[in-house]
């Protein structure tokens, strides 16, 4: 099994284009990621926190997100939602997506046989790293 990681993706004002949807499938239809999880909620103003359905953010029939439909392993409980709602500003919904990192399986593997240890990882933030390469820009 290769790494498994999650996003909180908000949406100010609920809106939602779903340009980055397509892309997502194509990682999936590549084989790069398999989706273990996709979930969408909805923060109102006074701070309640709600589930949507995939079918509730289609209605306007703009987005085709019947490819996600029970994208549901069972890794998310309502802890997870309401953890990953606490990022969101009232007013904001979100989507919440679990993958494993399918590409990293066989490197994983590959290592363990060898006898490598994973022994830290983590993920760099992208204003981190943007910030460092300007930084480097500017240096003399």
């Amino acid at each position: 099994m290769g790494p498994i990681d999650y996003l909180v993706v908000e949406f100010p004002g609920n809106r939602m284009t779903g340009e980055g949807f397509p892309l997502l499938v194509d990682l999936v239809d590549r084989g790069l990621i398999r989706i273990l999880d996709l979930t969408f909620i909805r923060k109102d103003i006074d701070g309640s926190v709600t589930g949507l359905e995939i079918g509730d953010l289609t209605g306007d029939g703009e987005l085709d997100l019947a490819v996600f439909e029970g994208a549901s392993s069972g890794l998310l409980g309502q802890d997870d939602l309401v953890e990953a709602a606490a990022a969101l500003q009232p007013g904001n919904s979100a989507g919440v997506l679990i993958y494993e990192n399918l590409w990293a399986a066989p490197f994983a593997a590959a290592l363990r046989r060898g006898g490598a240890e994973l022994v830290a990882s983590g993920r760099i933030p992208v204003p981190a790293v943007l910030a460092a390469l300007d930084a480097a820009e500017t240096s003399p």
